[in-house]
């Protein structure tokens, strides 16, 4: 099945456009000559993303559903029929084969454009629990695909997490030695990676800086990612373990060489890297919002390739209690390394590409 046009939808958060991006990716390497719309809001991280990787982004106004009654809940069916209007117009302008939605406010509108038009509707959900956009448009879906398994949407398939190609065909012990040349890290330490993401995450951050005479004391070298303007100043040390603090690291590929154990947030994406190299983890959930980062870590967990910890949990005396035992055993990462490489998914983007050539060829027919 040759794919000539796809309008792919979601936005918002890297969460939603990074795998949005892994998926055009694999449609651009199988189909060369395929026409690509992507679509987001304004205002989100795809307005960056997305010319990066050399698309243009269409838009659709973002129309967040009213959760109380108030003054949005009021505006919300005139400015949701705006948004109608636009993603109808863009998809009768595009005239695309098949659409794939990954969620967002955006994914709605264009969703119940598509199902309008009779085009067929391809779902990728990240999360273990389910967005609303993703929620409704599974009704009317081809194909439903999922990052975990008991992803509450009917009908749904476990492909895995749509992964961009420099990670999934990543080989960290191949890159170690270099990795550790570029942190300015010893091979042979046991080395412990930190990260909240690009936002940083303020329980680890204060743990890890409060513990880092006792991780020197026994041996650990640290790669702490502390997030933008939440950097610090690393214990300096003339001679052992160094503990390296960046803000940002625009080489993740290069952190997740060095890693014997990541400790990090669990978001999906962070969840399906780790486990597709076969990382081992401690997940941190964030302590807010509606659960969905301690349902991401649940099926890596319950293998054994990672442990859980409430962030209420996390401070100095954990990280000696608990940390600095698991990163010095050898043996026990190397039985968690197995458990984490059997959760993972290198071929999500691939799988997910298959049933959207799939809903193109027998339009959105079983």
């Amino acid at each position: 099945m040759t794919l000539e046009r796809v309008l792919l939808a979601g936005g918002g958060t890297a969460g939603h456009v990074l795998p949005l991006l892994a998926t055009v990716q694999e449609i651009t390497d199988r189909h060369t000559e395929a026409v690509i719309t992507v679509v987001g809001s304004p205002g989100g991280i795809e307005e960056r993303l997305v010319p990066e990787r050399g698309f243009t982004l269409s838009y659709v106004p973002k129309v967040a559903f009213p959760r109380r009654p108030n003054a949005d809940a009021l505006r919300f069916p005139a400015a949701f029929r705006g948004a109608l209007r636009q993603a109808e117009a863009l998809v009768a302008e595009r005239r695309p084969q098949v659409v794939v939605g990954f969620g967002g406010y955006v994914s709605t509108p264009i969703y119940l454009a598509a199902r309008k038009a009779g085009i067929p509707i391809v779902i990728h959900e990240q999360n273990a629990r389910p967005g609303l956009a993703n929620k409704l448009g599974v009704r009317w879906a081809a194909h439903t695909a999922t990052t975990f398994p008991g992803t509450p949407l009917a009908g749904a398939e476990v492909v895995g997490m749509p992964l961009r190609r420099e990670i999934r065909e990543l080989r960290p012990a191949m890159l170690r030695a270099e990795a550790m040349t570029y942190f300015g890290l010893e091979p042979g330490r046991p080395t412990l990676v930190i990260t909240g993401g690009s936002l940083g995450a303020a329980s680890l951050n204060e743990a890890f800086a409060a513990a880092a005479p006792a991780l020197r004391e026994a041996g650990v070298q640290v790669l702490h990612i502390t997030g933008r303007g939440k950097g610090f100043e690393a214990p300096a040390t003339a001679s052992g373990p160094r503990y390296v603090v960046e803000e940002y690291c625009d080489r993740m590929d290069l952190a997740y060489a060095v890693a014997d154990l990541v400790v990090t947030r669990s978001g999906a994406g962070m969840v399906s890297e780790l486990s597709t190299l076969a990382i081992p983890a401690i997940y941190v959930p964030l302590p807010i919002g509606n659960g969905e980062q301690r349902l991401n870590a649940t099926d890596v967990v319950e293998a054994g390739g990672a442990l859980l910890v409430d962030n209420g949990d996390v401070d100095a005396a954990w990280v000696e209690r608990v940390v600095i035992p698991l990163v010095t055993d050898a043996d026990e990462l190397a039985r968690m390394r197995a458990a984490a490489g059997s959760r993972g998914h290198a071929d999500g983007a691939a799988r997910l590409v298959d049933l959207v050539e799939d809903a193109a060829a027998t339009g959105g027919r079983a």
